[in-house]
């Protein structure tokens, strides 16, 4: 829910004035750079309220940001899609997003997104296909010219269920077979029966099964999609480039706090302070995925090789140059 242009002595005279403006407008004097050393102290990472950015909280309110004399403000964002204009724009320094969203960006060349943490790999019952409790779909093989609900086509929501479907003989189409519903919305969508099934993620999942007796057709975080990244934390190519001491303040801050979360625990006290349809009572029941503290290409490049056999992007992408490493 969730990730940032170079070169000419031009542009880097304009950025040394905006970082020294920066500077003064925080306290300090003409000095080109924090007082930290970082390029900016300050950041806006886009997120969402939801159990994948559970980490991002915890390195806000556990001071693990400040620590590297970083302040990140946070801006709620709609979905993966609405971040990638807003990277591109300006508006947010880093985001969170899923990779559907930000892999089908790169692909087109006019966009170079970095993606400089992980944030979250499904687990078991993380990402669900589910009905109504009276459907008479029983499989997945039952999905042929069925309206499924998800919250963005052509993302990550629609590339599981499609990949679920496929091996039971069933091609779903982006057009004709999905519908857009926002997650919180898609309890009505299945009560009112406007859609078939929807694509439900965690709290939503958990929620609907115990409101209003929704069945879980199956269970998208299995089979081919096992364990399977989900979104993750981009910024552009111009910011990271810049910006690599800030980009690593980051980074190191979101390292600490994925490992973090493999406490559930910690991760269940955290998410009713960030979101408000999640209460103390869901946190400890819902399910959750894991949240890789290293970028790893050979797990991401998985993504991208499915996209290509869906023609969510026509030729083979290739992750390892996206990802800020080694800072």
């Amino acid at each position: 829910m969730p990730a940032i242009r170079r070169r000419s002595a031009v542009l880097s005279g304009v950025l040394a004035l905006a970082v020294a403006a920066t500077a003064t407008a925080c306290g300090g004097d003409d000095k080109p750079k924090s007082a930290n050393g970082l390029e900016k102290s300050e950041i806006t990472v886009g997120t969402m309220p939801v159990g994948d950015t559970a980490p991002l909280q915890l390195a806000i309110s556990k001071g693990l940001f400040k620590a590297e004399g970083l302040t990140v403000k946070t801006k709620i964002i709609a979905g993966g899609q609405v971040a990638i204009p807003q990277l591109k724009g300006g508006q947010l320094d880093v985001s969170f997003t899923n990779y559907v969203s930000l892999f089908s960006a790169a692909a087109k060349n006019d966009f170079k997104p970095r993606i400089v943490a992980e944030a979250f790999q499904s687990g078991p019952k993380t990402h669900v296909l589910l009905v109504p409790k009276d459907s008479d779909i029983r499989s997945v093989k039952d999905l042929a010219n069925k309206k499924i609900g998800v919250n963005t086509k052509r993302n990550v929501s629609t590339l599981l269920v499609r990949a679920a479907a496929k091996p039971n003989g069933v091609e779903l189409d982006e057009d004709k077979n999905f519908v857009e519903i926002p997650p919180p919305q898609m309890e009505l969508a299945l009560k009112n029966k406007s859609v078939d099934a929807v694509q439900a993620i965690e709290p939503f999942g958990t929620q609907m099964q115990s409101s209003i007796g929704a069945r879980v057709l199956t269970d998208l975080s299995s089979g081919p999609t096992a364990d399977f990244p989900i979104a993750g934390y981009a910024s552009t190519d111009q910011f990271a480039t810049k910006n690599p001491k800030t980009v690593a303040a980051f980074q190191r801050a979101m390292a600490k706090a994925q490992a973090m979360a493999a406490d559930r625990k910690i991760v269940q006290d955290v998410l009713p302070t960030y979101s408000k349809g999640i209460t103390a009572q869901i946190a400890s029941t819902m399910n959750f995925g894991s949240y890789p503290t290293s970028l790893s290409d050979t797990r991401l490049q998985r993504v991208a090789d499915v996209m290509q056999q869906f023609g969510y992007i026509t030729s083979r992408l290739e992750v390892k140059p996206l990802l800020v490493t080694g800072s």
